[in-house]
């Protein structure tokens, strides 16, 4: 059955990762992903096999030389026919290759163009470069993260990157997406990583409010600090994750753990927490990881196996579920979330740059003539 979002159209400036995820999720949706790759960079003899990339799956590629007028001519074609143009790009980059908004929106009134940076389109910081460390580390979301004794730990490239930057990104585009079946008019989404790190720390700022949490680091429920909120080791070196926080969850941890609670301080006084920890800590090292898992499967105690990335792929609820899927031969995550009357799907793996440029210009109502002086004038590729 076809996704929810067939037959949107969607060009997409080939940039780096946040923008890229964002596409992706809507190809799983059922869109239509036309990437713009540069020209230098699509391959004489593309290989057999596709790029190991399931940020680029789902889409097709064309080869534009955006320096050349008849590549940027060629593109602002595209989005003549496009409902949502997304580009990652640091503020102005886009307007000084002729495709900015206002010469898109002029072209395509309906457009939404989707505009992923680090820190938006204006303000001080707007030219300026970043990673996602860097958009956590102003947004106040990196300061909990880590032990109380080192510094911050960064948690991965998760949080800016693909929750505040690529998942808001799309939540905008589908916003203007149905604001736009009202109005009739497109707009101009602008998605920072930084805001969107930003607004992932609402529940922090409430628990401030109300005295429920400190600055310090690892001295709060949520942060390791508390021992049922926490990870241990166990008999083989590996971990498990432990979330008991509700009374009935915690009865259930202790009598996994083979305790009573007579048997361990009482958990609501903080002074108690290094005693805790270090009682659940000797338990858990008496067995494996895996053993623990046994015991705890068929229970509430909100007890898991800290699983790698290559394990997770094997975990039995991830392969009832369905949750990850093989895409030429590499296991990547499935679409998400499920619908249930029109689900989405991968539509294929990742391309090679410039990959379908003729045959997609072709679809997108190019003449084979245009395409032909294009490719003779290296606008395209």
């Amino acid at each position: 059955m076809p996704g929810p979002l067939r037959g949107l159209r969607v060009v997409e400036v080939a940039s780096l990762a946040p923008a890229p995820f964002a596409c992706t999720v809507l190809s799983d949706l059922g869109a239509e992903v036309l990437r713009v790759d540069r020209a230098d960079r699509v391959p004489a003899a593309p290989p057999a096999d596709p790029p190991p990339d399931p940020l680029a799956r789902g889409r097709r590629s064309v080869g534009v030389d955006l320096k050349r007028p008849e590549g940027v001519a060629a593109v602002l074609r595209l989005v003549e026919r496009a409902d949502v143009l997304v580009e990652g790009f640091r503020p102005g980059v886009c307007e000084r290759l002729g495709l900015g908004p206002d010469v898109c929106l002029a072209r395509n009134p309906r457009l939404v163009y989707g505009r992923l940076s680090g820190y938006g389109q204006d303000g001080p910081l707007a030219p300026r470069a970043g990673h996602d460390i860097t958009y956590l580390a102003i947004s106040g979301a990196l300061w909990p993260v880590g032990p109380a004794d080192r510094p911050p730990v960064p948690p991965l490239n998760y949080v800016a990157d693909f929750g505040g930057g690529g998942m808001l990104l799309v939540a905008g585009v589908l916003a203007a997406l149905w604001e736009r079946e009202r109005s009739g008019r497109g707009q101009v989404v602008d998605a920072a990583m930084a805001e969107g790190s930003v607004l992932m720390t609402a529940m922090l700022h409430g628990f401030r409010a109300v005295g429920m949490w400190r600055d310090d680091r690892g001295s709060n429920l949520l942060d390791g600090a508390a021992p049922f909120y926490s990870c241990y080791t166990c008999a083989d070196g590996r971990y498990v994750a432990v979330g008991a926080l509700e009374p009935q969850f915690y009865a259930a941890l202790l009598t996994g753990l083979g305790l009573d609670d007579e048997d361990v301080p009482d958990r609501h006084d903080r002074a108690n927490w290094p005693a805790l920890r270090d009682r659940f800590a000797a338990v858990f090292a008496t067995r494996t990881r895996d053993g623990w898992a046994e015991v705890f499967g068929a229970s509430d105690a909100c007890v898991a196996p800290v699983l790698s990335p290559a394990e997770a792929v094997d975990h039995p609820h991830l392969r009832a579920r369905r949750a990850f899927v093989d895409v030429a031969g590499l296991p990547q995550p499935a679409p998400a979330p499920r619908l249930s009357r029109t689900p989405g799907s991968v539509a294929g793996p990742a391309p090679h740059a410039g990959q379908h440029t003729t045959e997609a210009l072709l679809d997108w109502g190019f003449t084979a003539e245009e395409v032909d002086a294009l490719r003779a004038t290296g606008a395209a590729r």
